[in-house]
């Protein structure tokens, strides 16, 4: 409880969907001092602008989840911008933060650093045996860079940055956009429309065949405080719930929790992504006791639910 009492605290992004629970998360952790730089205000692709945050916020720790951030459509559609956009953000936020001297960088990165032929689970030794899936890999990389950067500065401006590798978060509260929304947001939206619609089928991409890993929100925010709280090592940690689900099965599962009695077609033509993600979770338990609460099927319910009342609400 005491860590974050007297902490200036700085979180990018925090007002998207996984910032949002981490700072509400800090603010039960009692932080009094929580700055949140909205894009409209403040373009932490611009070096000016990310200068500005640190004069404005004069922040002890920068907790960094801005990102430009999609599913397999919208990583295709914007390989460039995503990779551009993503490490200037990083590496500019970071950079600033040595020079202002904060005493710690949180930087989030993404399983899309991953090479595509990880052996599962996946462990972070193996973070640069190969190259990322194609469709995801200017992301990944991107974000990737943020690890070499903190290992960098620890070394030789002894600079406490750490870096944290995510698995896909959900929850309520996710995009559901069709343009950039990631799997589980995306099924549950094409599910409930259909039954709104009384249309017979939907239509789903790849095989069904690849597997995918998934960290409900509230964990997600809780392991981001933990190693904020307890871990100062240059080694990067695994943010996981160690599962993984065919995406055959988590659309069947999608289809029985909302109630879609419809057909589901699967377009083969679409790519399927990486073939398997699943993480080692064994050193966030070791290194600061991280482990998730939240089983899958019981977060899938409480997103479908959160999903319809306020499309109900519109």
């Amino acid at each position: 409880m005491g860590f974050w009492e007297n902490k200036k605290v700085t979180v990018t992004g925090g007002a998207g969907f996984l910032g949002s629970y981490v700072v509400k998360k800090l603010e039960e952790s009692g932080c009094r001092s929580i700055f949140v730089p909205r894009s409209r205000d403040y373009d932490l692709v611009n070096y000016e602008a990310c200068k500005k945050v640190y004069e404005d916020s004069r922040s002890d720790v920068v907790i960094h989840l801005a990102a430009r951030v999609g599913g397999i459509g919208a990583n295709r559609a914007n390989p460039g911008k995503f990779f551009y956009e993503n490490l200037m953000m990083g590496v500019q936020m970071m950079d600033l933060g040595r020079q202002a001297g904060v005493e710690k960088f949180v930087a989030l990165g993404t399983i899309c650093a991953y090479p595509k032929f990880t052996p599962v689970p996946f462990k972070e030794e193996n973070l640069w045996n190969g190259y990322p899936e194609e469709t995801n890999a200017p992301y990944g990389l991107a974000k990737k860079m943020l690890l070499v950067q903190a290992q960098a500065y620890r070394q030789q401006y002894d600079f406490n940055a750490i870096y944290l590798l995510p698995v896909n978060v959900y929850g309520p509260g996710d995009n559901f956009d069709p343009q950039s929304s990631h799997v589980i947001p995306a099924l549950i939206k094409k599910c409930v429309d259909a039954i709104k619609n009384n249309d017979k089928e939907i239509t789903v991409w790849g095989t069904g065949k690849p597997t995918r890993e998934f960290l409900y929100v509230e964990d997600a925010a809780a392991g981001i405080l933990l190693a904020s709280e307890r871990y100062d090592k240059p080694d990067p940690v695994n943010l996981g719930a160690g599962f993984e689900i065919s995406i055959k099965n988590l659309v069947e599962l999608i289809v029985k929790l909302t109630g879609f009695k419809g057909r589901v077609i699967w377009d083969p033509s679409k790519p399927d992504g990486q073939p398997r993600r699943m993480l080692d979770t064994t050193k966030a338990f070791k290194e600061f006791g991280f482990k998730p609460r939240m089983l899958f099927e019981e977060g899938l319910r409480r997103t479908i639910e959160w999903y319809v009342s306020t499309k109900q609400t519109k």
